[in-house]
This record gives structure tokens, C-alpha cells and sequence, in this order.
């Protein structure tokens, strides 16, 4: 059953690379880390809402809009499947009912702030920015080529955006709910410019990234998506050594 339909577009994604102990905690159970080339990544994504509807209707007032998140990439075995998926840290809004209903049905951690955006398209470039504040105005900011290309295989961006689940941790209970879309067309990035404070957004296990670069840095065109009703799991984690 779908949840939730929508359209999510132009998505800023700033990646970089961490200590897998470090998100050990947040790993539901029977799920693992899912590592690219040996290096395990955690992104900050913006990006807009568009067109939004649950259980096939819009809802006034709360159809368009930003959100960022912080999420880490994991996956699970099933049978001799791997299901490839994200685990959010934090998930941010413009708009209290939003927050509501996705804390409420799939136990995500959503908060809401003032959020903004800016979309420029000049002399085939694009600017994307999305903006929130936490005290201070934090932003991602991206500049790129305004040419879609296509997704190539086996690469980081095919990494980065190939996870079709969500898996939620709640004290020992782990829900996976599914994300489908095609496959994202991307820009090639011009340049970037960041403006977070990862510790006071994102706690004191983050404050690391404060003092990195991305390692990555990406803008995919995005498309309508579609969000199934969520199930519950129940296995064991495997621990990082």
C-alpha cells in the first residue's frame, strides 16, 4: 500500500566519510553498514516536497516544501537478497504537521524550523540553496552545470541514490517501509558552500564533520517517488569490530 506519493527534486547531497563506530548505535537491528570502495559515508541531503499527497490526497497548505536531513547508508539480508537502504539521524521541516505525522506513523526523528530555498537557472548554471535555522541560519549551497547526465554504473552517485528502503530504529524494534523511483539523471557540480554546525543540529557524535571536507559533493535531478506502507523486522545486528 502507498503511503505517500510526491516529488522529490533537485537534491543537494554533501557527502562525507566516517568512522563506522561512530554510527553503531543508530544501526537498526538486522541491519549493516553499507560501505562504497571501503569507505562509509553519512550525506546531508536538501531537497523539495513537491506535490505531496498521503493516502492519495493533498493536504492544503502542506504540499510543496524544503526538508534536509542527515542519514547514513546500511543494508539487510533477505533470503539471498541484499535490501540496500538509508537510517536518518535527523530529518528537518518547515511545517509542525509534517513533523507530526511522520514521528507519529513511521517513528522518524523529525523536528521543524524555519526553513527557505533559492533556485536560480542563469547562462546554463543552476543554483540551488536550502537554508534552516537552529538558533543560526545553517545552508547548502550548490552551483552546477544545468545538463542532466545520466547515472552511471557502479558509480558513487549510483551508490549514493540506489537505496530503495528506510529502516528505523526504535528501542529494539527496527520498521523498514520502501522508497520507489527510477533511476536520477545529475548535474555536474560547479562549485559548493556550506554554512552547518553539525554538532548543535546534529549532537556531539557529529561534531567531527565540523572540521571535515565532503568528501563528495552531488545534485540529481530527482522525480516523483512513492513511499510504501511501513512493516516491522525483528533480527540481530552485526556489530563493527
Amino acid at each position: 500500500m502507498n503511503f505517500l506519493k510526491a516529488e522529490w527534486r533537485k537534491l543537494a547531497i554533501i557527502n562525507y566519510e566516517i568512522d563506522p563506530k561512530i554510527l553503531e548505535k543508530y544501526l537498526p537491528k538486522g541491519t549493516e553498514l553499507d560501505f562504497y570502495q571501503g569507505k562509509c559515508y553519512i550525506s546531508v541531503v536538501g531537497f523539495m516536497f513537491l506535490n505531496t499527497k498521503l493516502l492519495g490526497l493533498p493536504i492544503p497548505f502542506h504540499r510543496n516544501f524544503e526538508e534536509v536531513n542527515l542519514r547514513f547508508y546500511v543494508k539487510k539480508k533477505e533470503g539471498n537478497e541484499w535490501k540496500r537502504g538509508v537510517v536518518f539521524i535527523k530529518e528537518i521541516v518547515p511545517k509542525p504537521a509534517l513533523s507530526f505525522v511522520a514521528n507519529s506513523v513511521y517513528k522518524e526523528n523529525y523536528i521543524t524550523k524555519p526553513m527557505k530555498n533559492k533556485m536560480q537557472q542563469k547562462d546554463q548554471e543552476l543554483l540551488i540553496k536550502y537554508s534552516w535555522k537552529d538558533k543560526t541560519w545553517n545552508s547548502i549551497e550548490v552551483t552546477a552545470e544545468n545538463q542532466p547526465l545520466k547515472m552511471e554504473t557502479n558509480s558513487e552517485f549510483e551508490f549514493i541514490t540506489e537505496h530503495y528502503y528506510g529502516f528505523t530504529k526504535k528501542e529494539n524494534k527496527t520498521s523498514e517501509y520502501e522508497v520507489c523511483h527510477p533511476k536520477w539523471d545529475y548535474y555536474l557540480i560547479r562549485s559548493y558552500q556550506l554554512k552547518i554546525d553539525f554538532q548543535k543540529v546534529y549532537g556531539n557524535d557529529f561534531e567531527c564533520l565540523n572540521a571535515q571536507k565532503p568528501i563528495s559533493v552531488m545534485l540529481a535531478e530527482g522525480s516523483e517517488i512513492e513511499v510504501k506502507t511501513k512493516t516491522y523486522i525483528k533480527s540481530q545486528v552485526k556489530r563493527i569490530k
